[in-house]
């Protein structure tokens, strides 16, 4: 165990620096303009039903970076830094960046959906409404720890200010506890918020444990690369039928293997060892 700080990674850095001066800015505009602050707020936090029935769709992002109250600042920054320094370090800036909005966008998709199944009887005990209000980086933060669980389960972590340490995934298995607790039994302000922290976290997981280590972007590119490489293959089986019909008409044979690639005469089975091969060429 190391009681040393982590570093202060270049993401991290940006995003704390972003998430201060824009919680500082609305600092100031609620003590001078509190109404122009409120529609801000209304504006740029998640509400689904402004997502669902008016596609405000920038809220699923900006929401993120909203954040109501000094402590509620501080706890997610300090955790972002505290559990994203290691992602970043080993997967780089752009890969950090690309998890932490998967995160935090499936984290607002994820309190969408629950808000509209509050509306229904079998779970009005979630006390969750779509009219509801929602903001800060909870849901990628909450993503961000179960990823860094998932990985460096077995680094440990001081208690400060209590006298002993405990493994990652013990903690964040109790902090989702938690949250998990207070979804189904809190009130509804509580309620919205903790769906948004298990939102963030289950996506974290889906994260971890189906994409490929090197995330969306290469799972993109190689899909896009695969498609290319069929298509590419068909066009040639289909050049190679047209030539193999034309050829027929000729009166001759030519063969082409299942990718429609030219074999030559030398593999021809019927001719006999290395008949009609031509000169070998480097």
């Amino acid at each position: 165990m190391s009681l040393a700080f982590p570093p202060f990674t270049r993401a991290i850095k940006w995003l704390v620096l972003i998430n201060a001066a824009i919680y500082l800015l609305m600092l100031i505009l609620r003590g001078v303009a509190p109404l122009a602050a409120f529609q801000i707020t209304a504006v740029f936090g998640l509400a689904p039903v402004q997502v669902m029935q008016h596609a405000w769709l920038w809220q699923l992002v900006t929401y993120l970076f909203i954040h109501e109250t000094i402590f509620h600042i501080l706890f997610n920054m300090l955790t972002l830094w505290m559990f994203g320094a290691a992602l970043e370090t080993a997967w780089g800036e752009r890969q950090f960046l690309e998890f932490y909005f998967f995160a935090g966008i499936g984290a607002a998709l994820v309190t969408t959906a629950v808000s509209y199944l509050g509306l229904l009887s079998t779970f009005r005990f979630l006390e969750i409404s779509p009219a509801t209000l929602t903001v800060g980086a909870s849901g990628a933060i909450y993503g961000v720890m179960v990823a860094f669980a998932m990985l460096y389960g077995d680094q440990e972590f001081m208690m400060f200010p209590l006298p002993f340490s405990i493994r990652a995934k013990y903690l964040v298995a109790i902090l989702i506890f938690i949250s998990l607790a207070e979804a189904l039994g809190g009130a509804r302000g509580q309620t919205v918020a903790q769906f948004a922290h298990l939102g963030g976290a289950l996506i974290g997981w889906f994260y971890i444990r189906f994409l490929p280590r090197r995330g969306l972007r290469f799972l993109a590119s190689e899909n896009y690369y695969g498609v290319r490489n069929r298509y590419y293959k068909w066009k040639r089986r289909r050049a190679a039928r047209k030539f193999e019909v034309y050829m027929r008409k000729q009166d001759r044979s030519q063969y082409f293997d299942e990718y429609g690639n030219y074999r030559g005469h030398g593999d021809d089975p019927k001719k006999g060892d290395g008949e009609g091969q031509g000169p070998w060429v480097n």
